[in-house]
């Protein structure tokens, strides 16, 4: 009663839920932001919200000298109709030549855009088209605009360029669905479908509460949508699935529900921990939407879980043995198939341990070569009029960083910021920098700069250019600061980067101390936390071939190289990836520990666990890799490169890690998978497992069920 109370409070909420999430990107104490906000404030406007290029042309045959009036009137009307925007154009810079293309038949302008406070607003290209296409009726010249947020809508954040949200949850449902039919083979498939719903709509719910302590970012009801799909699935597919191999074994319904949850159910609350830790490991980052992410991205496991330890064994307890017709698939012996290939593996462990390290080796190699910053303009848009006006200026002469310009805050009046604009026109790397001479420009005892680099400011490598600009001014008294792109991208290398080697510790020696007691072993997690950072570099190199250069995103996206990867997503990918790819490692340990433990081989525990889970893990990798490719299919590209990321993270470790790797590993240390020793055990208040010498495998797997308090 309680989770039908929940389902129905989280489905009427939800859409309520969904408008309390924001879109916040700030940096508390990074100087370029503390720079941006304070123009912000200021001005009401700021390029983190947009910079929209206007080029007006003259005819053919004619040069846009001839028609100065026309094009100062028009950029005249946008600042009188659009008070909120900051307008830069030739009026207000003395007729600059650099505000025209080589050819003289094009100047163009910078309108900068105001503050971003809803989903509902628009862009100003959007805001300000009809009176532009008014403007060009009455004066004869084409004007058309670009920049680097309308190439980004342009392709991928209109919402009819990709499905809802809803429909990529029941799209992601129904490729679970069809999993889990091929795994029971009969309407218990139904049961982890349920389970699923009520979970993801119950954290929808505990989100909603959250939102009223913290401000918690948009990106979280993708995460809870389809990522709590794929680990509510998983959960209940494993303690399902035990269930009923219990009932095969010849247990009563009642003793079979126990005997689940004792062992699967255990598991579940282990897995669900490494997720959970992986997660609020995110809330050491100093950037507040990275860690309302890891606080919401926390609550899908442990929702999960609660839902997996409550409701279904009150389903499996009630009406399991109805819903579970036809019974066609038996679990009475493990998998043949797995079986035979955990056999394989053991006889050639050390080769099969050099083939998985060789073969994550190649997909790592890439991954030295990673950009971070955002993507690059030819990653957003293809094709349209935002695309053909930016490469009819580019091929003018304009240079390519005038979508990523910088905002130079200096104090003082128009001279102030003129001698300014004078230094910074001269560094490398910078193609201009402008002091407009118009009120818009000057406020509250304050003036702006508006820089051009050479090249689009979009990775650290290209941002370098910020330091060299404050090398040249930073001795005058009257800056303030920079902002703009460049300094976006190294405020988060500061805050992220820095800060990432000390997430990555607290989450692997947490997990670690965590399954020292899911296996009591010193080994097996030390080996579990090792693999899981080689998958996790894996999956990077992949991000990097695949999305930075390219090898791939143009084929199946029709996205072009990003030729970085977006600052905020490695932490989050790690975090993630981390957690959930050590969901398959305790599923697959904890029924080897528990093979050992009945029989004292270590032979036989990896051949009887892989065994028993290896198809389980295999279509619970699918059932999330379905759910990350639902969610690919989301218009934004960092959505994409996150789906995609974890989608191929999933994939990578259920087969060459879980299949392979750790079969071989366990094989090769034997006994000592099984040691811990009692300075460890005692504070950890686990029973000790001290060294046995092996036992031979057992002619018959042992199938005595385990003893039901």
């Amino acid at each position: 009663m309680f989770w039908i109370a929940a389902l129905l409070a989280g489905g009427a909420t939800s859409s309520k839920t969904v408008s309390r999430l924001i879109v916040d990107f700030s940096l508390p104490g990074q100087p370029g932001y503390e720079t941006s906000k304070q123009i912000l404030d200021t001005y009401g406007n700021g390029t983190d919200f947009g910079a929209t290029v206007v080029a007006v042309t003259a005819p053919a045959g004619q040069k846009i000298d001839a028609e100065r009036p026309k094009v100062d009137a028009l950029f005249a009307a946008v600042e009188s109709k659009y008070p909120q925007y900051r307008v830069l154009s030739p009026a207000n810079t003395g007729n600059d030549p650099r505000l025209l293309t080589k050819d003289g038949r094009t100047a163009y302008g910078i309108v900068i855009d105001k503050r971003f406070t809803s989903f509902a607003d628009k862009g100003n290209f959007v805001v300000m088209k009809p009176l532009l296409e008014q403007q060009a009726k009455a004066t004869g010249l084409a004007v058309r605009t670009t920049g680097y947020v309308e190439l980004d809508q342009g392709n991928s954040s209109d919402s009819s360029n990709g499905p809802s949200l809803l429909v990529e949850t029941l799209l992601g449902g129904l490729g679970a669905l069809i999993v889990l039919v091929f795994v029971f083979a009969s309407f218990l498939a139904l049961v982890p479908m349920v389970v699923a719903m009520v979970s993801i709509l119950s954290t929808f719910l505990c989100v909603l509460a959250l939102s009223y302590v913290m401000d918690v970012s948009f990106i979280v009801q993708f995460l809870i949508a389809l990522v709590g799909l794929g680990v509510a699935v998983d959960y209940s597919l494993l303690v399902v699935n035990r269930w009923r191999e219990e009932r095969d074994r010849g247990r009563d319904n009642h003793d079979a529900v126990v005997a689940a949850m004792q062992t699967a159910g255990h598991a579940v609350v282990s897995s669900a921990g490494t997720v959970a830790i992986s997660l609020l490991a995110l809330v050491a980052i100093p950037v507040p939407f990275m860690r309302s992410m890891g606080i919401g991205g926390m609550l899908i496991p442990l929702v999960s879980t609660l839902v997996v330890l409550t409701l279904l064994p009150a389903i499996l307890g009630s009406i399991g043995p109805r819903v579970d017709w036809p019974h066609i698939r038996h679990e009475k012996t493990a998998s043949r198939s797995w079986s035979a290939w955990a056999r394989l593996v053991s006889n050639r462990r050390w080769v099969a341990a050099g083939v998985g390290f060789l073969l994550l080796a190649v997909l790592i190699a890439p991954v030295f070569g990673i950009k971070v910053g955002v993507a690059s303009s030819k990653s957003l848009a293809t094709a349209g009029p935002a695309v053909t006006t930016l490469a009819d200026l580019r091929a003018g002469g304009v240079p390519a960083g005038v979508l990523t310009p910088l905002e130079i805050l200096v104090r003082g009046d128009h001279s102030a910021a003129q001698a300014v604009a004078d230094r910074v026109a001269k560094v490398d790397g910078m193609a201009s920098a402008i002091a407009p001479d118009s009120p818009g420009w000057s406020k509250g005892g304050t003036s702006v700069v508006l820089a051009f680099p050479v090249n689009e400011t979009v990775d650290l490598s290209q941002a370098k250019v910020v330091d060299r600009v404050h090398g040249a001014i930073d001795g005058m008294p009257s800056l303030i600061g920079v902002a703009g792109t460049g300094a976006t991208v190294q405020d988060y290398s500061n805050a992220v980067f820095k800060r990432f080697p000390l997430v990555m510790a607290l989450i692997a020696l947490t997990t670690f101390l965590l399954l020292v007691r899911a296996f009591r072993s010193l080994l097996l997690p030390l080996k579990a936390v090792i693999l899981n950072v080689i998958s996790v570099a894996a999956t990077f190199g992949f991000v990097v071939v695949f999305w930075q250069h390219g090898h791939g995103s143009h084929a199946i996206f029709g996205v072009a190289p990003t030729g970085a990867v977006t600052f905020w997503l490695p932490a989050l990918i790690f975090a993630f990836l981390f957690g959930l790819s050590m969901d398959y490692e305790v599923f697959i340990l904890s029924r080897m520990r528990e093979e050992y433990d009945k029989t004292g081989s270590t032979r036989h525990a990896v051949v009887e666990g892989l065994g028993r889970t290896g198809r389980l893990v295999t279509c619970a990798a699918l059932i999330l890799f379905l759910a990350f490719t639902a969610l690919a299919s989301s218009p934004g590209t960092e959505v994409k490169v996150l789906a995609t990321a974890l989608g191929v993270g999933i994939l990578l470790d259920a087969t060459i890690v879980r299949a392979l790797l750790v079969p071989a590993l366990v094989s090769v240390l034997g006994k000592w998978n099984w040691w811990l020793p009692d300075w460890l055990a005692r504070p950890l208040r686990v029973a000790p497992s001290p060294l046995a010498d092996e036992k031979p495998m057992p002619t018959a797997p042992d199938r005595e069920p385990i003893a039901v308090d």
